[in-house]
């Protein structure tokens, strides 16, 4: 089926890639990012187990790869003299199946890793040595790039978005050089900074936040300093950006992609279907006993909880997904 309309117009497929059935597949609580390489294959990761998955355009699984994280939680894709690599940020824990869907014990192991696509690890990002961190939780949730091959400066920034709401910026040697929170700005404190993007829809490229508890977006200049905020009035979980074109594709956690055009206005929503995450146990279900289990109200067309977002040359969207068993969708450009 088709949602959207004119310019925005897209042909839903849930169930264009070939997934691994598996009992850690059905039973896997999806919480990863997902990415497309320059000839169109997409990378994600698996739903309970430490695999990537390596898929053509068309769904077929081409070759999967072990890493070591507890999660891919945010996967960006780079490009490194004429070589395509990966950052990975892991937020060091997930829930399991084997405790209620309740996080295991034991310390809470977050890490930046950046690999080449075969999964070797070819560097990885200390954690700022920073007061906040004397007892605070060092949860990071994506990466951030400004691309040399862009006419950037190697840059690397790292948003903290399960811990303590922090941005942390590095040099292309990974050495650490300064950290931002919100309170820089007018706009105030980051909650939850969910997911970070470098938007280069216009000259010079901005820093795009998803201050995902706020319901907004804030937009810092490459140096960190704050521009300005925008998307009170229409987001309310901004979660991971793309852009194609001229247009801004934002994933909300509370079922939906929003569209934005070049200067931030809302354009309109994708599969809106806000009303099922006041569902007892949303993005899942619970049973009689309030046990948590999958849930039995995914429909065609309508989104449960966006997570991960990607988009090919083509324009088409990738969506991963937060649930158990997770779900794929394939938003191809009409």
């Amino acid at each position: 089926m088709q949602i959207g309309s004119g310019t925005n117009t897209y042909e839903w497929q849930d169930s264009w890639a070939a997934m691994p059935e598996s009992e850690s597949a059905r039973t896997g609580w999806s919480h990863h990012g997902v990415t497309v390489t320059e000839s169109g294959q997409v990378i994600t990761y698996h739903q309970g187990d430490p695999t990537m998955m390596v898929f053509d355009p068309d769904g077929t699984l081409v070759r999967t790869f072990p890493i070591e994280v507890s999660d891919a939680h945010g996967i960006t894709l780079v490009k490194e003299g004429g070589q395509e690599l990966l950052w990975i940020a892991d937020n060091g824990r997930k829930r399991h199946p084997s405790v209620g869907y309740d996080y295991p014990d034991g310390e809470t192991r977050g890490q930046v890793l950046k690999m080449d696509l075969e999964g070797n690890v070819l560097a990885s990002l200390e954690r700022p040595d920073l007061d906040v961190y004397r007892e605070g939780l060092y949860s990071p949730t994506w990466v951030a790039v400004n691309e040399e091959h862009h006419g950037g400066n190697g840059d690397v920034w790292v948003a903290d978005g399960y811990g303590e709401s922090y941005l942390h910026r590095y040099d292309s040697s990974g050495n650490y050089l300064n950290s931002i929170n919100g309170e820089e700005g007018d706009a105030g404190r980051f909650a939850c900074p969910h997911a970070i993007f470098i938007d280069r829809r216009t000259s010079p490229a901005e820093l795009y936040i998803a201050d995902r508890a706020n319901g907004r977006v804030q937009v810092y200049d490459l140096e960190g300093n704050y521009k300005r905020v925008f998307g009170s009035d229409f987001l309310t979980t901004p979660s991971g950006f793309v852009t194609h074109g001229d247009l801004l594709v934002i994933a909300e956690l509370r079922a939906r992609l929003t569209l934005c055009g070049k200067d931030d206005e809302f354009v309109c929503h994708l599969g809106a279907n806000e009303q099922v995450c006041d569902v007892e146990g949303w993005p899942n279900n619970k049973d009689a006993s309030g046990n948590v289990i999958p849930t039995s109200l995914l429909e065609t067309g309508k989104f449960n909880s966006p997570h991960g977002l990607a988009v090919d040359p083509q324009g088409n969207l990738y969506v991963a997904e937060w649930l158990i068993g997770g779900r794929f969708i394939r938003l191809g450009k009409v």
